[in-house]
């Protein structure tokens, strides 16, 4: 399946939550996430992903190990993406570190969810805030088979055009690069 996905910077972080709570409530949960490489950078340089998430939310603790492939959609970042379950994430990461890869970056995030049906098809919408990212972000997805991208993606433009947002709101940086960028020391505490 691939992650028909589009995001957003958001400016009013109260009132999409609003009118997100009005198509479907939203569950807050904390996302710890934890993305593995090879320890020369090989996934990240194809645009691969690994990675093990521990969420933590109103209904207990789960986690889920995650691979996305290289991205197919060069405008939405849009990517084929297998997960599952696991039991013990720490068991987790130590086989991937077994395995010869390594973590390449951990940071958390803090979500609200909320999963609703929009021009046919269950959409799962995420206001995300990343404690070391300044600002609000929306996701917002859907899992299609690699035929139906481009009208998947069309819908979930659609779902963000109800809700007030443009194109010049749309990005495609990635969470991990703003944190690691986030984390460089500047160049006046170098000196």
């Amino acid at each position: 399946m691939i992650e028909a996905e589009l995001k957003v910077r958001v400016h009013d972080p109260g009132g999409i939550m609003t009118q997100l709570e009005r198509r479907a409530p939203g569950r807050a949960e904390v996302y710890q996430d934890t993305y593995f490489d090879t320890p020369d950078g090989a996934l990240r340089g194809e645009g691969r992903e690994l990675r093990v998430r521990t969420v933590r939310g109103p209904d207990g603790t789960r986690a889920v190990l995650t691979y996305k492939d290289a991205p197919v959609d060069d405008v939405s970042g849009s990517k084929p993406e297998h997960e599952t379950r696991v039991d013990d994430p720490d068991a987790v990461h130590a086989m991937l570190r077994g395995l010869g890869y390594v973590p390449s970056i951990a940071f958390e995030k803090q979500c609200r969810n909320h999963e609703f049906e929009a021009h046919g098809r269950r959409m799962l919408a995420t206001l995300v805030r990343v404690p070391e990212i300044d600002g609000a972000f929306l996701e917002v997805e859907t899992l299609v088979k690699d035929e139906e991208l481009s009208a998947a993606l069309e819908d979930v433009r659609a779902v963000l055009d109800d809700l007030g947002f443009t194109e010049r709101d749309l990005t495609t940086e990635l969470y991990t690069d703003a944190v690691a960028a986030a984390r460089r020391p500047s160049a006046t505490e170098c000196g």
